[in-house]
């Protein structure tokens, strides 16, 4: 199984060789979270659609980046975002960020489910952050329990994260050091995916992802 998420939010025309490091990668990959402006912008970006054309043609799922706001946003926003996804990058499936992890909210993340399949995303992934209440897990293919500091992930006790049936976990560490098996954590942890980057600070993912290296 691939294992490897790759939530890359640089342009493809300011980083050619790093998003060639990541198209390389291809076999390696669970997913691509496709992040042209928050979101899908207010245009087509042409750079963006051939990243996503290449991605798709080397088999890699392409994941829409659309922020929910922890509920906040309305469910026509996101459904807005997510069918501009689809028709300018032929995303196949969507990524939800600060996607709440109670269960109060869980009616509101049912309907954004049922809306992105029924606009053509097989393949869902929940970003909460956090271990979400047990029910998401039908949601979703993939379930982010934990996105946060290798510093702090290095303490998280194995198996803490792991979501119901129905859902893989994914991990997203950032601040990782050179030779720290990223790997192996998440999976002591629950998790079946992941992606570790040395990036900290506000934007850490504007890294590649340990092992990822543009070619020379």
């Amino acid at each position: 199984m691939s294992t490897l998420l790759v939530p890359y939010y640089e342009h493809p025309a300011v980083r050619p060789a790093e998003w060639a490091a990541v198209l390389a990668a291809a076999p390696r990959l669970y997913g691509v979270v496709l992040n042209p402006a928050s979101g899908p912008g207010d245009r087509p970006d042409a750079a963006f659609a051939r990243t996503a054309a290449g991605l798709r043609a080397a088999g890699v799922t392409v994941l829409g980046y659309v922020d929910t706001g922890y509920g906040r946003r309305t469910h026509d926003d996101v459904v807005r975002d997510l069918a501009r996804h689809r028709a300018w990058y032929g995303t196949e499936g969507a990524f939800l960020d600060q996607v709440s992890s109670g269960i109060g909210e869980f009616g509101h993340y049912e309907r954004l489910a049922a809306a992105a399949r029924a606009l053509g995303c097989p393949t869902l992934a929940l970003n909460h952050g956090t271990g979400p209440h047990p029910a998401y897990a039908a949601l979703a293919e993939l379930l982010v329990t934990f996105e946060g500091p290798w510093s702090a992930y290095r303490h998280t006790p194995a198996r803490a994260q792991a979501p119901a049936p129905g859902a893989l976990a994914c991990h997203l560490v950032y601040g990782v050091p050179p030779g720290a098996d990223v790997a192996a954590a998440a999976r002591a942890r629950g998790a079946r995916v992941h992606c570790a980057v040395p990036g900290d600070g506000p934007h850490p993912w504007g890294t590649l992802p340990h092992g990822l290296h543009p070619p020379r």
